[in-house]
C-alpha cells in the first residue's frame, strides 16, 4: 500500500482507545478464533488447492500428526470441512476432507492475503501463483465492490457501526 493511501486510510479511521464493536460481538473476531491458527489457515490453504488426505496434508505440511487431527476434527465441527470415506483397492476405509459451501466461501479470504503476501512479502517480479479470470485470462485482483457494482477505492470505504 502506497503511504498517500496509507495516510487517506489513517485519516478514515480516528484514532481510538477501543475498537467500536467489542470482540465478544464482532464477528471478525470469531472467524479470526475459528481460523485464526497458522495450522488452520495452511490446511485451508491446501484445501482450496484440492488436497483432501490426511496423509497428503502432513506431508505436504509437516504438521504433526495429532495438531492435523484436532485442527481437520475442528473444522469439520465447525462446517468447513466435511469428511467423507474413501477406499483404495487392497487398504483399509480412511477419510478425507471436502471444502463445504462455506469453506469454499474464504476463497476470496485466502486470495486476499495471496495478494497481500505478493505485494509486502515477495521479493519482487512474478509471484508464484497468481489469478485470471478463466474466460479472457486477464489478471484479477480483489476489490471492494458495491451492491450497484461499482468498484469502491480503498480511501472511500466507510465503516458503518449498527448498535
Amino acid at each position: 500500500m502506497s503511504d498517500e493511501l496509507m495516510q487517506a486510510f489513517a485519516i478514515m479511521v480516528p484514532l481510538s482507545r477501543k475498537s467500536p464493536v467489542p470482540p465478544s460481538q464482532c464477528n471478525l473476531a470469531r472467524a479470526i478464533e475459528l481460523i485464526g491458527d497458522r495450522w488452520t489457515l495452511l490446511i485451508l490453504r491446501s484445501a482450496l488447492y484440492g488436497v483432501r488426505r490426511f496423509d497428503d496434508f502432513q506431508e505436504e505440511l509437516g504438521t504433526p500428526r495429532t495438531v492435523l487431527s484436532s485442527r481437520l476434527n475442528d473444522l469439520v465441527d465447525a462446517g468447513l470441512l466435511e469428511k467423507r470415506p474413501y477406499k483404495l483397492k487392497g487398504r483399509r476405509a480412511r477419510s478425507e476432507y471436502v471444502l463445504t459451501d462455506q469453506g469454499e466461501a474464504l476463497r476470496p479470504v485466502l486470495i486476499g492475503l495471496t495478494q497481500w503476501g505478493d505485494a509486502w512479502l515477495g521479493a519482487g517480479g512474478q509471484p508464484p501463483i497468481s489469478f485470471t479470470d478463466a474466460e479472457s485470462r486477464d489478471a484479477v485482483r480483489l476489490a471492494f465492490v458495491s451492491s450497484a457494482g461499482r468498484e469502491v477505492a480503498l480511501d472511500d470505504l466507510r465503516v458503518v457501526i449498527r448498535r
